[in-house]
């Protein structure tokens, strides 16, 4: 952990609302005039596209697990590696998975590659004079006999939904967007089950804050269910790790004061109404960031 190069990462699962809480950050950096360097979960996956499908089918015959929430499909080493090295010295390699064929583009005029949606491109040096790193992915709190990328974080953000709704939102993804049908979707959510309780369900008993929606509409059967909850179907448990409230300055009064209809429903957690979550997100995490900069600034 450090103050002069701070490592913040938000970590949660694919359509959990970390995107919701990434457009939190790009709001509050801009408006405090931060310049972060950017890390995408995905880019520290072991296999680009067509060697994944390959190990996951050789895997699938032998009977055992593998998913990309797992230690044998991911750099959890680099990944620590790289909180590290930013950690000590402000610098460190990435690379970008290449999800699309606009991503392919920008990035091959860029390198001067050609390279195709699924793969990797080449490790490269972190820009210089960030102010400090922001990863967000699937795997910013793991830890393990062999790797601890959660100790080297300054700020841990989680952002997870109920499994039911992460599941609907799942098959309706899965369906609408990649043509799956309901049974290998099924398929894959079981496949994933043993990684995610080893190795993603852990990781929120080490974040400094969680966010976890709550639909307030019935999704006890996730795989007939034929739309996905609003936001505002939804409630937001927002809950800090003892000694996060002492660390960060929460003011749960004022919190109270500022989200309508908040209310307090332990010592430790406050619920919103889902319509308010980036709201929120960016009235609890504006002072904690704008902290950090601070006390980087007095250590320059």
């Amino acid at each position: 952990m450090s103050k002069r190069h701070p490592v913040v990462a938000v970590t949660g699962s694919s359509g959990a609302g970390t995107s919701t809480v990434k457009r939190a950050f790009e709001h509050i950096f801009a408006r405090e005039g931060i310049v972060p360097a950017v890390v995408e979960g995905d880019s520290y996956h072991r296999y680009e596209r067509g060697p994944m499908k390959e190990a996951m089918a050789a895997a699938v015959a032998k009977g055992e697990n593998f998913s990309h929430f797992g230690p044998e499909a991911n750099l959890f080493d680099k990944l620590e590696e790289l909180f590290r090295a930013y950690g000590e010295t402000g610098s460190g390699l990435r690379r970008y998975y290449l999800h699309s064929t606009e991503e392919a583009a920008d990035h091959n005029a860029r390198l001067g590659t050609d390279l195709e949606p699924g793969q990797f491109t080449p490790w490269e040096e972190l820009p210089g004079n960030t102010d400090l790193l922001f990863y967000e992915g699937l795997h910013g709190g793991v830890k393990g006999e062999a790797y601890d990328v959660a100790s080297n974080a300054d700020l841990l953000v989680g952002v997870v939904p109920i499994a039911n709704l992460e599941w609907i939102q799942k098959i309706h993804r899965d369906n609408a967007e990649r043509g799956y049908s309901a049974e290998t979707i099924v398929d894959t959510i079981l496949r994933r089950m043993p990684d995610y309780i080893n190795h993603i369900c852990p990781q929120f008993s080490r974040t400094d804050i969680n966010f976890q929606r709550i639909p307030t509409v019935d999704t006890s059967n996730p795989f007939i269910c034929r739309n996905i909850p609003t936001a505002d179907e939804s409630f937001v448990i927002i809950h800090f790790r003892k000694g996060a409230r002492e660390k960060w300055g929460i003011d749960f009064t004022y919190l109270l004061d500022m989200i309508h209809d908040s209310f307090m429903s332990s010592p430790t957690s406050i619920v919103v109404n889902g319509g308010k979550m980036g709201f929120a997100m960016e009235l609890i995490l504006t002072p904690i960031i704008h902290r950090m900069i601070e006390e980087k600034k007095l250590l320059a």
